[in-house]
Protein backbone atom coordinates (compact mmCIF):
# COMPACT_ATOMS: atom_id res chain seq x y z
CA UNK A 1 0.00 0.00 0.00
CA UNK A 2 1.05 3.86 -0.94
CA UNK A 3 2.16 5.83 2.01
CA UNK A 4 2.77 9.32 -0.79
CA UNK A 5 0.13 11.52 -1.54
CA UNK A 6 -1.99 11.06 -4.64
CA UNK A 7 -0.77 12.26 -8.05
CA UNK A 8 -3.16 14.93 -9.11
CA UNK A 9 -3.95 16.85 -12.21
CA UNK A 10 -3.83 20.41 -13.43
CA UNK A 11 -4.41 22.32 -16.66
CA UNK A 12 -2.51 25.22 -16.94
CA UNK A 13 -3.21 28.15 -19.54
CA UNK A 14 -0.35 29.79 -21.22
CA UNK A 15 -0.55 32.61 -24.25
CA UNK A 16 2.07 30.84 -26.69
CA UNK A 17 3.59 34.08 -28.07
CA UNK A 18 3.91 34.92 -24.04
CA UNK A 19 5.47 31.51 -22.96
CA UNK A 20 4.70 28.00 -25.43
CA UNK A 21 5.42 24.41 -25.21
CA UNK A 22 8.60 25.17 -27.65
CA UNK A 23 9.55 27.53 -24.86
CA UNK A 24 9.21 25.61 -21.93
CA UNK A 25 10.71 22.14 -24.25
CA UNK A 26 13.68 24.32 -24.68
CA UNK A 27 14.38 25.36 -20.87
CA UNK A 28 13.20 22.39 -19.54
CA UNK A 29 11.63 23.63 -16.56
CA UNK A 30 9.79 27.27 -15.76
CA UNK A 31 8.47 29.19 -13.11
CA UNK A 32 4.80 30.03 -13.62
CA UNK A 33 5.20 33.25 -12.77
CA UNK A 34 2.55 36.12 -13.45
CA UNK A 35 -0.92 34.39 -12.04
CA UNK A 36 -3.18 37.02 -10.05
CA UNK A 37 -6.92 35.09 -9.74
CA UNK A 38 -6.49 34.22 -5.94
CA UNK A 39 -8.70 30.72 -6.96
CA UNK A 40 -5.66 29.96 -9.40
CA UNK A 41 -2.86 30.66 -6.52
CA UNK A 42 -4.91 28.96 -4.53
CA UNK A 43 -4.51 26.01 -6.65
CA UNK A 44 -0.64 26.64 -6.93
CA UNK A 45 0.07 27.25 -3.47
CA UNK A 46 -2.35 24.40 -1.45
CA UNK A 47 -2.75 22.06 -3.94
CA UNK A 48 0.04 21.16 -6.46
CA UNK A 49 2.76 18.82 -5.15
CA UNK A 50 5.74 17.64 -6.27
CA UNK A 51 5.24 15.56 -10.18
CA UNK A 52 1.82 16.41 -10.50
CA UNK A 53 0.46 16.16 -14.17
CA UNK A 54 0.19 19.35 -16.42
CA UNK A 55 -1.80 19.74 -19.21
CA UNK A 56 0.08 22.86 -21.35
CA UNK A 57 -3.02 24.72 -22.61
CA UNK A 58 -1.95 27.10 -25.17
CA UNK A 59 -5.12 30.01 -24.59
CA UNK A 60 -5.98 33.13 -26.81
CA UNK A 61 -4.12 31.44 -30.47
CA UNK A 62 -5.61 30.64 -33.49
CA UNK A 63 -6.32 26.95 -32.27
CA UNK A 64 -6.41 26.73 -29.02
CA UNK A 65 -6.02 23.82 -27.08
CA UNK A 66 -3.30 21.48 -25.19
CA UNK A 67 0.02 21.48 -26.30
CA UNK A 68 1.43 18.55 -24.51
CA UNK A 69 2.02 17.63 -21.12
CA UNK A 70 4.91 18.98 -18.14
CA UNK A 71 4.57 18.01 -14.09
CA UNK A 72 4.90 20.15 -10.96
CA UNK A 73 8.64 20.67 -10.71
CA UNK A 74 8.62 22.52 -7.27
CA UNK A 75 6.67 22.98 -4.24
CA UNK A 76 4.63 26.83 -4.13
CA UNK A 77 7.27 29.73 -3.50
CA UNK A 78 6.41 33.63 -3.80
CA UNK A 79 6.52 34.83 -7.48
CA UNK A 80 9.26 37.33 -7.82
CA UNK A 81 7.75 39.28 -10.37
CA UNK A 82 5.09 40.48 -7.45
CA UNK A 83 7.91 42.86 -6.20
CA UNK A 84 9.76 43.98 -9.36
CA UNK A 85 8.77 47.56 -9.71
CA UNK A 86 8.86 47.14 -13.53
CA UNK A 87 7.41 44.39 -14.18
CA UNK A 88 3.60 44.20 -15.44
CA UNK A 89 3.36 42.21 -12.29
CA UNK A 90 3.86 44.21 -9.78
CA UNK A 91 1.88 44.23 -6.49
CA UNK A 92 2.57 47.27 -4.60
CA UNK A 93 1.19 45.44 -1.47
CA UNK A 94 3.10 42.37 -1.48
CA UNK A 95 6.33 42.44 0.90
CA UNK A 96 8.80 39.63 0.81
CA UNK A 97 7.61 39.19 4.17
CA UNK A 98 4.47 38.87 3.41
CA UNK A 99 3.63 37.76 -0.31
CA UNK A 100 0.61 37.79 -1.89
CA UNK A 101 1.75 36.04 -5.04
CA UNK A 102 2.91 31.90 -5.21
CA UNK A 103 3.85 30.31 -7.98
CA UNK A 104 5.05 26.83 -9.46
CA UNK A 105 7.66 25.28 -11.48
CA UNK A 106 6.33 23.48 -14.28
CA UNK A 107 8.70 21.06 -15.97
CA UNK A 108 8.34 19.60 -19.83
CA UNK A 109 7.41 16.05 -19.95
CA UNK A 110 6.28 15.72 -23.83
CA UNK A 111 4.94 17.78 -27.05
CA UNK A 112 1.51 16.70 -28.67
CA UNK A 113 2.10 15.83 -32.52
CA UNK A 114 -1.17 17.70 -32.98
CA UNK A 115 -2.79 19.45 -30.22
CA UNK A 116 -5.92 18.23 -28.35
CA UNK A 117 -8.16 21.43 -29.66
CA UNK A 118 -10.51 23.18 -27.88
CA UNK A 119 -13.53 22.34 -30.48
CA UNK A 120 -12.40 18.59 -29.74
CA UNK A 121 -12.51 19.22 -26.06
CA UNK A 122 -16.14 20.70 -25.87
CA UNK A 123 -17.43 17.80 -28.38
CA UNK A 124 -16.33 15.52 -25.43
CA UNK A 125 -18.28 17.53 -22.76
CA UNK A 126 -20.75 15.24 -21.43
CA UNK A 127 -17.84 12.77 -21.02
CA UNK A 128 -15.62 15.30 -19.27
CA UNK A 129 -18.66 15.89 -16.84
CA UNK A 130 -20.29 19.88 -16.41
CA UNK A 131 -17.44 20.04 -13.40
CA UNK A 132 -14.48 20.37 -15.91
CA UNK A 133 -13.56 24.00 -15.40
CA UNK A 134 -12.15 24.52 -18.88
CA UNK A 135 -15.77 24.71 -20.95
CA UNK A 136 -17.87 25.63 -18.47
CA UNK A 137 -19.13 29.44 -19.21
CA UNK A 138 -17.13 31.96 -17.50
CA UNK A 139 -14.67 30.17 -16.22
CA UNK A 140 -11.29 31.92 -16.92
CA UNK A 141 -9.17 30.79 -14.77
CA UNK A 142 -5.48 29.84 -16.10
CA UNK A 143 -4.41 27.20 -13.71
CA UNK A 144 -7.50 24.31 -13.11
CA UNK A 145 -7.77 21.11 -11.61
CA UNK A 146 -8.53 18.04 -13.49
CA UNK A 147 -9.83 14.59 -12.50
CA UNK A 148 -7.77 11.64 -13.31
CA UNK A 149 -10.91 10.35 -15.17
CA UNK A 150 -10.52 13.72 -17.27
CA UNK A 151 -6.81 13.59 -17.49
CA UNK A 152 -7.39 10.11 -19.20
CA UNK A 153 -10.23 11.12 -21.78
CA UNK A 154 -7.94 14.11 -22.62
CA UNK A 155 -4.64 11.93 -22.89
CA UNK A 156 -6.57 9.61 -24.94
CA UNK A 157 -7.85 12.43 -27.36
CA UNK A 158 -4.03 13.01 -28.06
CA UNK A 159 -4.38 12.88 -32.36
CA UNK A 160 -2.11 10.07 -33.23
Amino acid sequence: MSTGKRKRYWLMKSEPEDFSIDDLERVGTEPWTGVRNYQARNFMRDGMQLGDGVLFYHSNCDVPGIYGIAEVASAAYPDPTQFERKSKYFDAKATPEEPRWMLVDVGFVRRFEAPVTLAAIRERADALGEEFALIRKGSRLSVLPVTAAQWKILLAMEPK
